[in-house]
């Protein structure tokens, strides 16, 4: 997982995630992933139009998003 946080942060990728929230719950959300911080992963929510910060244990899946700009 951290690998594939990486190269999306290095390639400045936008990813989709599915994350267990606090309280158990499972959200979807669209990011642009800016650092990985011991574990936690600092990131811009398109979903909450805000910076956030998400524990990187609680991602369950991960998916990069097609580049606007290819093709």
């Amino acid at each position: 997982m951290r690998k594939q946080l990486q190269r999306a942060i290095s390639r400045q990728l936008q990813i989709q995630i599915i994350y267990l929230d606090r309280s158990g719950r499972t959200t979807m959300r669209r990011l642009r992933p800016l650092e990985i911080a011991g574990d936690r992963l600092k990131a811009y929510c398109f979903t909450r139009r805000a910076p956030r910060v998400f524990l990187i244990d609680n991602i369950l899946a991960l998916q990069p998003l097609a580049d606007r700009h290819a093709g």
